[in-house]
């Protein structure tokens, strides 16, 4: 695999997630609020990760594969674990739902919290840059030994 096709899904990811930093409505509807105070830190040491990757492979890649592993373990405690579980570490349901209720929702369920759109397409995202960059080490991996 070239390395390119693993610097594509994590710029991308860099570009969906910058979406968070600046906020986007797209009239009344919004998309993502700006959290760059919440946020920030997680963006900048992505931003390090893939710099890191691109300028020094050999550790930026395990880099990537840390962060990308850490960072979707904590959006899946912070999201996907209210859908599963209808409650959480992060606050109740309830005020998980209200906070989120004025996003672009893709599916609603009344009661039950669904990660909003910019969500559920950045956890796409983060996933697809976790694979794309073990794929990647994996092959390099195994022709660097031949």
């Amino acid at each position: 695999m070239k390395k390119v096709y693993c610097i594509i899904p994590q710029i991308v990811l860099l570009l969906w997630f910058f979406l968070d930093m600046t906020g986007l409505y797209f009239g009344e509807n919004c998309l993502v609020s700006m959290s760059y105070q919440d946020d920030g830190v997680f963006f900048l040491i992505y931003l390090a990760a893939v710099i890191l990757f691109i300028a020094k492979e050999k550790i930026g890649k395990w880099f990537v594969i840390v962060w990308t592993s850490m960072w979707f373990a904590i959006q899946f405690i912070c999201h996907e674990w209210y859908t599963i579980f209808n409650s959480g570490f992060m606050g109740s349901l309830d005020g998980k739902i209200k906070y989120f209720s004025g996003t672009i929702q893709w599916l609603q369920i009344d009661g039950k919290y669904i990660p909003d759109l910019y969500h559920t397409i950045l956890h796409i995202l983060i996933l697809c840059v976790l694979i794309f960059t073990i794929i990647y080490t994996v092959k390099n991996r195994k022709k660097a030994k031949q």
